[in-house]
């Protein structure tokens, strides 16, 4: 076992993890950053999910750090890639045409810009990158947090890591776990937070659904059908109560309205690609699947360049929801079935979906495993959407955010450290729920949500945050993510230079109001314009 020595460690190396990282070795303090799998980026890389975010992105609501990851994803499309003279025109480039966003995205480039916005500080020595690396056991003092052991996977070897601060920002809250840091996950129960969406009792192991993403593009009259899944059988013949059919087909609940609603489903459609106005307040874009999420529009590309468009497949059909994969004795076989979920939609798009002509299958669906980085195609690592969560100084509740409840803004929190945006969105869950979805308005990040009550020397670094079932639903996606993990590694490296603690900071009006000072002068929106209302 080798040892390590650092004044910052982040654990987890996805949208927020990077963000601390970066945010640590620009404000002067020694950071090491730690990733389970080859790529960084999270959310957007290794799970391979295009960017969620607010219809108010381009002008407001997003860190000068994350407008630099957009700026940077937009920069290799217009420099190396050979654009349409009206798409390389288009101030906004979505080289995808996605629905979802209005920065649809392959997920290596992201990778590649992230590597470029950590490559100064890799080379000056201020930050470490410790990858393919997974914590596998903390020491602790009283209520310090000593160091972290990790499994270098590769390697067949371990290595301790001694910090001065440990932020988490892994996906499903491991640090919390392996360090005893006192947490909550799954529901909490209406008593807890007068939430009007949670249940009567506390449900920890009622827990979103888990998606094993995958990237596939068309080719008409070609057949690249997959092997048969050894679990499609199953799988074929599932059909949840509240899903309006089985789970593999083009039908699936409205998750505003709860009614079965049935999509349309057309690969390389011909539609206008740099016509796409991605604004979820206007339309949710959900109509036909091939563009809610496509990645890469073949049409925004000179004549040739691509024989078809890409789309991510994230859609209702490969959410896994038959067991929790967090705090359960085996989360490897649930892993296993998700991915056999992801793999048996595939096949029964290839061979069973109805298609508009009356026909069944388009085996001229293929995976792309070279979008993916990996062998099978499938995306390297599951799509989590809820994570452990601390016991924080600070919990945003459904009443801080819901529009139903303030019947305007948001909560105003006296210790902003940024702002998000999206609806409470709520997949179905382990214990049978269907889908939650609330209209949110425009809110704050309390500095205190990134504290936990006890442990003194770690902060949260994105959904690890102090939410509940419910709020995660709304600070969970990729701009939030960001912020919360920046700002982490700001605090972190301040307390250091200061020669202070996170809760010395937090229990200070003053102090709090410096700190604000330092988040504010680095780019970090503090609250919403007036102007802006919710979705």
């Amino acid at each position: 076992m080798s040892e390590m020595k650092t004044r910052i460690l982040v654990v987890g190396g996805g949208l927020g993890g990077v963000a601390a990282a970066l945010a640590a070795a620009e404000n002067g303090v020694h950071v090491v950053l730690t990733e389970e799998f080859r790529w960084l980026g999270g959310q957007s890389t290794s799970q391979a999910v295009p960017f969620d975010e607010h219809p108010w992105v381009e002008s407001f609501g997003a860190t000068a750090r994350y407008r630099r990851l957009r700026d940077g994803i937009r920069e290799v499309y217009r420099r190396d890639y050979p654009l349409t003279e009206r798409a390389r025109a288009t101030a906004h480039l979505n080289p995808g045409a996605g629905w979802v966003s209005k920065l649809c995205h392959e997920p290596r480039v992201a990778v590649d810009v992230i590597d470029e916005l950590l490559a100064p500080h890799i080379a000056s020595g201020m930050l470490t990158v410790v990858q393919p690396a997974r914590p596998v056991a903390a020491q602790t003092d009283g209520d310090r947090i000593t160091s972290v052991t990790f499994d270098r996977l590769t390697r067949g070897e371990q290595v301790t890591l001694t910090a001065d601060y440990v932020l988490d920002a892994t996906e499903t809250g491991d640090l919390l776990a392996l360090a005893g840091v006192e947490y909550a996950i799954g529901f909490e129960s209406q008593a807890e937070h007068n939430e009007p969406s949670a249940p009567p009792q506390a449900q920890p192991d009622n827990i979103q659904a888990v998606s094993v993403c995958f990237a596939i593009d068309h080719t008409a009259g070609e057949d690249f059908t997959i092997d048969r899944p050894a679990m499609y059988d199953y799988w074929r013949g599932v059909e949840p109560e509240f899903w309006g059919g089985p789970l593999l087909s083009w039908t699936s609940p409205d998750p505003r309205t709860l009614a079965p609603l049935t999509r349309q489903f057309t690969p390389n459609p011909g539609d206008d690609p740099v016509a796409v106005e991605a604004d979820q307040s206007k339309n949710p874009g959900h109509g036909n699947l091939w563009t809610y999420r496509r990645i890469l529009a073949r049409d925004m590309f000179a004549p040739g360049t691509f024989a078809s468009d890409v789309t991510l497949v994230n859609w209702p059909m490969i959410d896994y929801f038959d067991r929790p994969l967090i705090d359960v004795p085996d989360p490897e076989q649930g892993l296993k079935e998700a991915r056999q979920l992801s793999l048996s939609a595939l096949y029964w798009m290839q061979t069973e979906a109805p298609r508009p002509d009356g026909g069944t299958g388009w085996p001229g669906l293929r995976l792309r495993p070279d979008i993916m980085g990996t062998e099978d195609g499938l995306a390297m690592a599951p799509y989590h959407r809820e994570s452990r969560r601390i016991k924080a100084l600070r919990t945003v509740t459904e009443r801080d955010v819901s529009m139903d409840i303030t019947g305007g803004p948001a909560r105003s929190f006296d210790d902003s450290i940024g702002v998000g945006m999206y609806r409470i969105d709520l997949h179905p869950s382990t214990g049978g729920d269907n889908y939650i979805d609330v209209p949110s308005s425009p809110f704050q990040l309390p500095l205190g949500f990134l504290i936990p009550q006890r442990v003194t020397n770690l902060l949260a670094a994105g959904k690890t945050s102090g939410t509940t079932h419910i709020t995660n639903g709304c600070y969970r996606l990729h701009p939030v993510e960001w912020n919360t993990g920046e700002v982490a590694g700001i605090l972190a490296a301040h307390c250091i230079t200061e020669g202070l603690t996170p809760h010395q900071i937090h229990h200070n009006t003053t102090l709090i109001g410096d700190f604000q000072r330092v988040v504010a002068q680095q780019g970090i929106e503090l609250a919403w314009p007036d102007t802006v209302s919710g979705y």
